[in-house]
């Protein structure tokens, strides 16, 4: 991909999102004062409130404790269910088959629809095949843009893993990066190995992986700093989540290291790291975007039988750049717990 392409997907893939967002807002609007009540499964939401029959939603992900990441994502759900008249069963677990086993919950209690992550889909192939058999229909975000479709999904909301991963590289080209370390906190999670392996194929230099334990911070912080120490070359340490870049800095220091930090993924303290010059650059995927509509999907198929990309495209929530230039235009948001 060419640096003109990936101009290109810059603006035109978080467009993509926002535009799939604004055509679910609207369609869960009334067009007129005073608005058309639902018949038949229409819709109807005066003053931006959906006056549709009450619907169950589960939204199970692969969330570790303690992992932040989720909390934007929850919160952007959080806010469509409110709007949709949903009531929303979060649920969480990072073993694949836990999380599977979570989804089956979700169908025992004959929910409306499932939004789930796929981290690990091999995992959750026969589970999701249950929930369709039952007649509940399922959404996939986040993590399984190459999955979503064979498994039989209804719609994807995320990133493609591997563009972000490529689209980073090349960032790491143009800020002058020599040696990478590209540091993995789950093994197994094909959406962070997808992210290693596109820095990969578009970095110039030399890229090394590091598997560190990602339910635990201060083993985080020992694995990364003992491998600065074990190689002075390495110039960038790449996370792959946000809570995980401030433990890298950290890292950096207690190494005595001159590698600077990037990570994928943004919240509030990433933005304040930006600014201050801690952290060099960011990729965002709107996770907060991704949980909203993912609920608001489920309940435009459930009152409408309308479904975004025509059963067939993913619609697109990133990745977009966040670095020194830009991140006054986006802090005010990730405070708000919205970017």
């Amino acid at each position: 991909m060419d640096r003109s392409s990936h101009i290109r997907l810059r603006r035109v893939a978080p467009f993509t999102a926002v535009a799939a967002a604004a055509a679910l807002a609207l369609a869960g609007c009334s067009s007129g004062s005073g608005g058309k009540k639902a018949e038949e499964g229409g819709a109807d939401a005066s003053a931006g409130k959906a006056n549709t029959p009450r619907m169950t939603v589960a939204l199970v992900t692969h969330q570790a404790p303690g992992d932040t990441f989720w909390d934007i994502v929850r919160k952007g759900a959080e806010a469509a269910a409110a709007k949709d008249n949903v009531k929303l069963v979060y649920s969480a677990d990072p073993n694949a088959g836990s999380q599977a086993t979570l989804v089956q919950n979700a169908i025992d209690q004959k929910v409306d629809g499932i939004a789930v992550t796929l981290a690990k889909p091999d995992a959750l192939k026969d589970v999701i095949a249950k929930a369709k058999a039952a007649g509940i229909p399922v959404v996939g975000l986040n993590s399984g843009l190459s999955d979503w479709k064979d498994l039989g999904l209804l719609e994807f909301f995320g990133q493609d893993e591997s563009v972000a991963g490529e689209a980073f590289g090349k960032k790491l080209n143009e800020v002058g990066a020599k040696n990478a370390v590209c540091v993995i906190h789950e093994q197994g999670n094909v959406g962070l190995t997808q992210r290693c392996d596109g820095v990969k194929k578009t970095f110039e230099g030399n890229t090394q992986i590091l598997n560190v334990n990602g339910t635990d911070m201060p083993s985080v912080k020992s694995t990364i700093t003992a491998k600065l120490k074990q190689d002075s070359a390495i110039d960038h340490v790449i996370t792959l989540g946000a809570p995980f870049a401030p433990t890298a800095v950290q890292s950096v220091g207690d190494a005595g290291s001159e590698a600077k930090v990037a990570t994928f993924d943004l919240n509030k303290d990433l933005t304040k790291a930006i600014e201050a010059g801690d952290i060099e650059f960011a990729v965002d995927q709107q996770p907060y975007l991704q949980g909203y509509l993912a609920v608001d999907g489920l309940w435009l198929y459930k009152n409408n039988g309308n479904y975004s990309g025509g059963g067939e495209q993913p619609v697109l929530t990133g990745p977009a750049f966040v670095d020194k230039s830009n991140v006054d235009a986006v802090s005010e948001y990730a405070a708000k717990g919205t970017r």
